[in-house]
Formats: C-alpha cells, structure tokens, sequence
C-alpha cells in the first residue's frame, strides 16, 4: 500500500505541559534489505526491533516517542496479533483456559491478518503498528516494541450497497461495483497495548491509517463501534466520523454503530 503524505503538527502532552512535535516522513518504494519474511512455524520471538537503516526507507509517522508504520515482519505480525488477542480478552482474564484461548485467538488472527495483506483480490489491506522510537545503546525486541495496532482495508462496495454490510436485494452472485465512487476505507482491530495507553497512541495511528487511505484515493472511511464502548466512540468522533443515520437499526441489532469519515 503506497502511502504519500506529509505534515507536521503539535501534540500536547499531559503530563510534560508542552508541545511536542509530531511529524510524518514520507518515502516512496520502501525496501527492506535485510529481512525476509519468515514462516509462521520458525518465529523468532526474541527477534530485537529493526533499526531505521535495516527497515531502509519507507512511509512512517512520528509522534512522542513512538513511530507509526506498516508492519513488515513475521514477527511484528505476530505482536499485532497477540495485542488483538490481549484486547478481546482483556475483561475475561479469570475465565478458566483463558491463556489458552488467547493463543488459539492470536494464531487464528496472524494466520487471518498475514492472508488479508496477501490477497490478489483487488482489495488490499495494511496491518499498521505502532512502535517505540528507535534510540541509542537501547534494544528492544519486537515483542516488547510493538505498542499499538490496527488494520487498514481498502475495498468496494456490493452491488446494491450504499454503505458496508448493507442488507440489499441483491443477486446470491453479486458483483463488486470497482469503480471509484464504491471504492471505500476501512478501520478494524484498533488497540493498543494497556501499559502504553494515554500516550496519544491510539489517536495517531488512526490518524496516520486516515492519511494513508486519503494518498490512496479513498473519499470514505467506515469503521464499526460497540455501542456501549464511549471512549472508542469519543476518539474516532473527534477525528471527525460520524454515524451512518440509514445503518442504525441494520447494526443495532448487532450492537455495534457504523461511522464514517468523509474525505
């Protein structure tokens, strides 16, 4: 996913009482020389964070301490995943096997994310996440680098749809409208790690997911929202979504709210 965009601006933190500077490097034709993609079965968790020089140049965004970008290796695949997994059953830690569902939960998700950004279909997908900034004399392993994550999928409407997951009248073969006006973003599995959050993180990478879709041509970005989860709708309402009115009573029923940011 080609991500063509830059900006500066000023992020106030709470705790130092003074702007800091946020800032997106932008590349083109990243490359990354010194790293090939491992199989699922020969992970190396102990695998430190590569550095800026062996990452080679690509599309980044800067904010604090942290750098947002798109994951590129196995293993930061796999810390996307178990974040996920970590989130999902956050609340439910007591329940009996719960670390063995969590693992079972992280397999299934890296398996799922590592086909999505694969898929020739047309339809394409970014597994974004977030890290800690690189310093000096300091090494970090990916599993304790990778702080935040989400996943950005660029795709189109069914046919008959006006908005994702519409329930239409439409053919059991429906086709997919590939025209720019069907063409549309969406953001899924949005969390970050509970011992960084309050830090900016989760706004920034939404952020840095929003100008990655508008340098791919997206005009609309959706994302669904549990209609008891007010923080979540708190952040993505101050990025400027708002809810889709005609979904209500479709996702109602599912307990969840459609939102969309238009662009």
């Amino acid at each position: 996913m080609d991500f063509r965009f830059s900006q500066t601006v000023n992020n106030s933190n709470s705790s130092m009482k003074k702007e800091e500077e946020v800032s997106v490097k932008q590349f083109s034709n990243p490359s990354i020389p010194k790293f090939e993609t491992l199989k699922s079965n020969n992970l190396q968790f102990d695998r430190l964070q590569p550095s800026d020089q062996e990452l080679g140049r690509g599309n980044k965004f800067e904010f604090g301490n942290f750098v947002a970008r798109e994951a590129v290796l196995d293993e930061e695949y796999w810390t996307a995943a178990w974040l996920r997994a970590e989130s999902h059953w956050e609340n439910r830690m007591y329940e009996r096997y719960a670390d063995n569902f969590k693992r079972k939960f992280a397999e299934q998700e890296f398996n799922a994310v590592k086909r999505r950004c694969k898929s020739q279909s047309g339809e394409t997908c970014a597994c974004i996440i977030t890290v800690k900034k690189e310093q000096k004399n300091v090494k970090r392993s990916i599993l304790k680098s990778v702080v935040g994550t989400l996943d950005l999928n660029i795709r189109y409407l069914l046919q008959g749809e006006t908005f994702p997951g519409e329930r239409v009248k439409a053919p059991h073969f429906c086709s997919i409208k590939r025209t720019p006006p069907s063409r549309y973003g969406y953001i899924s599995n949005l969390c970050v790690a509970k011992s960084a959050r309050r830090q900016g993180i989760a706004s920034n990478t939404l952020y840095f997911a929003v100008q990655a879709a508008k340098s791919n041509g997206v005009t609309q970005l959706y994302v669904h929202v549990d209609r008891n989860n007010n923080p979540a709708q708190i952040l993505y309402q101050k990025m400027g979504f708002e809810m889709v009115e005609t979904a209500n009573s479709r996702f109602l029923l599912e307990e969840t709210y459609l939102l969309r940011l238009q662009m």
